[in-house]
């Protein structure tokens, strides 16, 4: 969502998500029944901020927060 303009995006990680699903698509292919393959909560977030969006609202992003992110968008 940061880089799409909003000034702060948090979630599961998109690819570890891809990665979980491919797994599991594998194991419905080897026959595996699909109720069968536990449901999971996705193990890892993402946090991203755009700076740009910050500045131009006035919000002061602190520097403790931005070594926490996993992406700071210039």
């Amino acid at each position: 969502m940061a880089r799409q303009g909003c000034l702060v995006g948090y979630g599961p990680s998109r690819e570890r998500l891809y990665r979980t699903a491919a797994g599991k698509l594998v194991q419905v292919l080897q026959g595996v029944s699909p109720s069968s393959i536990p449901i999971e909560r996705p193990p890892f977030f993402e946090l991203a901020i755009n700076l740009p969006v910050a500045r131009s609202l006035g919000v002061e992003v602190p520097v403790s927060t931005l070594a926490q992110a996993d992406e700071v968008i210039e």
